[in-house]
């Protein structure tokens, strides 16, 4: 069976598993389901396949060196060596002087500062809308999630309901489910660079592959949600859009920055937290007997759960094991530390098409943590939903999951070497 084939095959097998876990099999809406995968792929092909197109994500890449440039001018005035300016002794190990705190995770006070400033500017609403109004005409959305589902492109989980705030009470059970499925299977363009960022070493022009995996990701999702939670008909219209904070440039830079140090604690916060807990389970499970030889730890085991999963994306059998293990990291801890796993294999370990398949896959909020996040967030913007909102939570990590994994596996058909 060719690499391609398996991929498509793969395609088919994650939509059928979302539809048996469907709640109302019979009542399912087809049209915006094919609709929806199609426009999957054929977005899929315009920004990879097309050469205009693909090469404009390609100097996307340009554009993160200038931010990184731009903030090491800044860590390395702030932090002086440690934030890279020169040091002032003899390095021995030069690898040693790279401070994850002071050196990558700064990025996130620049995006979001940038992220501030473009909404400001109108340039972020437009560039949503546009996208809100290519769902609705092409899968027949309502106006409320199709243009929540277009801002989680770019901002996160909680931050794109606020979009359509005021309509939240009013969706249908679908729709909230759809809202809340876009939010689990993309992730902020506060934090797109700062994983490029660790995964440039290993796959060429990742910038452009994770904002490609986002944009293809929304209808995924859309399909995946209305497969497993089916629409009763209704359809919530929205035309607003979140009022206008800032009152200056310089305002909304500031407004930026400050939420941009919320989200840089957070992460160095949970980082710390997360790899000192999967240290801890690894010592735990090192108590146990071995296993082949090796030496029990939760990568391993999480593997082996997750192999059959990402093998329908079209990763070889031989590398499922490996690809497996990144997807549990990524679903029981974070896609930070996946995405750090990822760029720290070994050469042999998985094959270019594997990585850039496992790129897409992990490239979305799908996991325990998030999903704490986004219920509050939600229970707090619509506390007569909470019951809902709750009750649609946990099937959200599976509806998010898939949708990701369905865009990786459309890379697969499209990348067969």
């Amino acid at each position: 069976m060719s690499l391609a084939l398996h991929s498509l095959l793969g395609f088919i097998a994650l939509h059928a598993l979302a539809w048996a876990l469907s709640e109302r099999r019979h009542r399912i809406a087809w049209r915006p389901v094919l609709s929806g995968a199609l426009l999957t792929i054929v977005l899929a092909v315009l920004l990879l396949k097309v050469p205009i197109v693909a090469d404009a994500f390609r100097h996307v890449n340009e554009a993160v060196n200038a931010l990184e440039r731009a903030t090491q001018a800044g860590t390395a005035f702030v932090f002086g060596y440690l934030g890279g300016a020169p040091e002032p002794f003899d390095v021995k190990n030069p690898n040693a002087t790279f401070v994850l705190a002071f050196r990558a995770l700064p990025l996130v006070l620049v995006i979001s500062a940038l992220t501030a400033l473009l909404y400001y500017w109108r340039v972020l609403p437009l560039i949503v809308r546009g996208f809100a109004a290519l769902l609705r005409r092409t899968m027949g959305v309502g106006g409320a999630e199709g243009l929540s589902a277009a801002a989680n492109v770019f901002v996160g989980m909680v931050e794109a309901p606020l979009f359509v705030r005021p309509y939240l009470a009013q969706m249908s059970r679908s729709e909230l489910f759809v809202t809340m499925t876009c939010g689990m299977a993309t992730i902020a363009g506060t934090v797109m660079v700062l994983y490029a960022s660790f995964l440039a070493k290993v796959i060429p022009d990742a910038l452009g592959h994770i904002l490609v995996a986002s944009i293809i990701a929304t209808p995924a999702s859309i399909v995946i949600a209305i497969l497993m939670v089916p629409p009763d008909g209704t359809k919530t219209g929205s035309e607003g859009m979140p009022p206008q904070q800032a009152r200056s440039s310089i305002d909304a830079i500031a407004r930026g920055t400050i939420d941009g140090v919320s989200l840089l604690i957070n992460i160095v916060a949970m980082l710390l937290v997360l790899v000192a807990l999967v240290h801890l389970a690894n010592q735990l499970l090192g108590l146990l007997p071995g296993v082949g030889g090796s030496a029990l730890t939760l990568q391993r085991m999480l593997g082996w759960v997750m192999a059959p999963v990402v093998w329908l994306t079209g990763i070889p059998w031989a590398e499922a094991v490996t690809a497996g293990s990144l997807m549990g990291v990524k679903t029981v801890l974070n896609e930070l530390l996946a995405y750090i796993d990822l760029a720290n294999l070994p050469p042999e370990a998985l094959s270019p098409r594997s990585r850039l398949i496992m790129l897409y896959a992990l490239c979305g909020f799908a996991n325990f943590g998030s999903l704490g996040i986004m219920i509050g967030g939600l229970a707090t913007m619509a506390p007569e939903r909470r019951a809902d909102i709750v009750e649609l939570g946990a099937k959200t990590l599976v509806s998010g999951s898939l949708a990701t994994l369905v865009a990786g596996s459309v890379v697969g058909m499209l990348t067969w070497s």
